[in-house]
């Protein structure tokens, strides 16, 4: 009686009669945990607590959004069904795909198959989500073996599922076989593949499969378009990036927040900030990622300003800011100095928005002390950290030790690393190379055989430039195989006109005891930015812009020699080193040296 007492004072539509109208009809109206708990008493006093479709629409709702309270009942209630059918399992399994613990539904289909109930092809795809978002790649194989026992391996539903699985478990490889096997894919199943190889940083394959998806005749959707503009941002591919753009504007795409908030990132990421700032101004609605990515966009682009008025400017249209808009915030004042005004944003994330610092904020706020020169303060915060930190923490902090060529706190700093992680072989050479300019020698050969004895290698430096749609790569001391000695030979052209208007190779960056000056000169030379930028001189018009992507930070010889080329050449050059856009032009950075 109590129950429909309660039943009464709920704030549904008008409580049936009894006896005449089912319980049911009151789901649709359901908001909360407490108000199901209601129509399920109802049921109870209405003698259908046992009744299959009843117990099946229950636990339906429990698990169109899944809490851990929502979940644990409807697992009771599957519990309660003598027989359960493959339909009722499919909820479950549908519900813990989309919780906080997606592996228990690897237990309860193990249950189910001993019970002798047969999985269908709605069954596999809510299982191999689950595995997908644990990173479990073993059950994910074996889903896949029994998939392909019962002849489903191949189905609509089930394939771009386990692609995906594959793919979030880091064996892209896998996940393309699964592909390749397929008869006559849909486009789901080309855009499962097609993100799974934007999302594991391998662009190029990722847009030789939306070619070959335009070339049968296949409709891109929304989801294609936001992997294929992120493998543009990668690449730094901006040619390609806007022939999507006029894509998107012909397709009628451009009516989706997300693709034009994608637009904007790649565009950003290509080094062309006016399209970014052209795509969010024409942009008839924008979300909060839409703001934040144009506050990231000013940020990497060292218009620290800006990006500071664009977020005060969104709090006076009312949009929320979200972890993304604070780390482009932070951003902004770590490469433009601005210390105090970082720290007041830091801490007004949790106070004012209730935000919990990531550790990609935790790392900005590192970069902005360390830069400012206050290391002791920068190790002090790391150390402070209610998480424990990363090695990226500490590779900051010894960065900026190196800049500020504090070698005591390097070496402080070094040893928390190899606590973490002592593979990497930029930590070796950054404390090597800052031990070299103090003269320290005995610490540099100790280092140098340190890393031989790990077999730890240095990462080469490796620079792309994108010329009448095609993307060239060099690395450092190489040039492109078959126009590598024209490229060298006008390279050495260029520096040699460089060094008329006063440039002079900083060989203090070269460290090696043992090298000629005339060695060490060469070795600058070649490095891939300055072979990139020459390539780039080579082969576009006057007058065209250069757009260089590095995979490290850019060194201080390339730095200077860039803006010497933008001034004598007339180019304007963009540079995307690891850590941000520099853009040179008239014998200017737009990093303003402060980097």
């Amino acid at each position: 009686m109590a129950a429909a007492n309660a039943l009464q004072i709920s704030p549904f539509s008008s409580p049936p009669k009894p006896n005449t109208t089912s319980p049911l009809s009151f789901l649709p109206h359901c908001t909360s945990f407490r108000e199901l708990k209601q129509i399920q008493a109802f049921t109870i006093k209405t003698h259908l607590q046992n009744d299959i479709n009843v117990l099946t629409k229950l636990i339906s709702f429990c698990t169109l959004n899944p809490s851990a309270t929502l979940m644990d009942h409807a697992h009771r209630l599957f519990d309660q069904i003598p027989q359960p059918d493959i339909v009722v399992f499919n909820n479950m399994a549908r519900g813990y795909s989309r919780s906080n613990a997606p592996l228990r539904v690897i237990v309860l289909f193990s249950d189910i198959l001993c019970s002798g109930i047969i999985p269908d092809d709605y069954t596999f795809p809510s299982l191999l989500k689950a595995c997908a978002s644990s990173k479990a790649l073993q059950e994910g194989k074996q889903l896949h073996c029994h998939a392909t026992k019962l002849g489903l391996n191949h189905n609509i539903y089930v394939c771009p599922t386990l692609i995906n699985m594959y793919t979030e478990c880091n064996d892209v490889n896998a996940a393309r076989r699964v592909f390749d096997k397929i008869a006559e894919p849909c486009v789901v199943c080309y855009n499962a593949i097609i993100t799974g190889y934007a999302r594991s940083s391998r662009p190029n394959e990722a847009l030789s499969l939306f070619r070959e998806l335009q070339a049968i005749n296949l409709k891109p959707t929304d989801v294609t378009l936001l992997s294929v503009l992120s493998s543009c941002a990668l690449l730094g591919a901006l040619d390609l990036g806007r022939w999507i753009n006029e894509y998107v504007k012909i397709h009628g795409f451009d009516k989706y927040v997300k693709v034009n908030t994608a637009l904007i990132d790649m565009y950003a990421k290509c080094g062309s900030l006016d399209d970014a700032v052209s795509v969010f101004e024409n942009m008839s609605v924008r979300d909060t990622q839409a703001w934040s990515a144009m506050v990231m966009a000013y940020a990497t682009h060292g218009r620290g300003s800006k990006a500071i008025s664009l977020f005060e400017e969104m709090k006076r249209v009312r949009v929320r800011p979200d972890e993304i808009t604070f780390l482009g915030l932070l951003y902004a004042c770590s490469h433009t100095g601005l210390v105090r005004e970082g720290c007041e944003y830091f801490y007004s994330m949790s106070d004012k928005y209730g935000i919990i610092p990531s550790i990609k904020h935790y790392g900005c706020m590192v970069d902005l002390l360390s830069r400012a020169g206050r290391l002791d303060k920068a190790y002090k915060f790391i150390d402070a950290l209610p998480i424990k930190p990363t090695p990226i923490l500490w590779r900051t902090l010894l960065s900026a030790c190196s800049s500020h060529g504090n070698v005591e706190l390097a070496k402080r700093v070094i040893g928390r690393i190899f606590e973490l992680d002592d593979s990497h072989g930029g930590d070796y050479v950054i404390l090597s190379n800052l031990c070299a300019r103090a003269g320290r020698w005995e610490d540099v050969n100790y280092l140098r055989k340190l890393m031989k004895d790990k077999g730890v290698v240095k990462v080469p430096g490796c620079s792309s430039v994108e010329v009448n749609n095609v993307v060239h790569e060099f690395f450092s001391g190489e040039g492109v195989q078959s126009v590598s000695t024209d490229l060298h030979r006008a390279l050495d052209k260029l520096v040699n006109e460089l060094k008329l208007v006063g440039y002079v190779p900083d060989i203090s960056l070269v460290f090696h005891a043992d090298m000629e000056d005339e060695d060490k000169e060469i070795t600058l030379r070649y490095h891939s930015e300055k072979l990139a930028i020459a390539f780039g001189l080579l082969n576009s018009p006057p007058g065209t812009k250069i757009r260089v992507v590095k995979n490290l930070r850019v060194c201080g010889d390339c730095h200077s020699a860039a803006k010497l080329i933008s001034l004598i050449f007339d180019r304007e050059i963009i540079l995307r080193d690891v850590q941000r856009f520099h853009h040179f032009k008239g014998g200017k950075c737009s990093c303003g040296d402060y980097w």
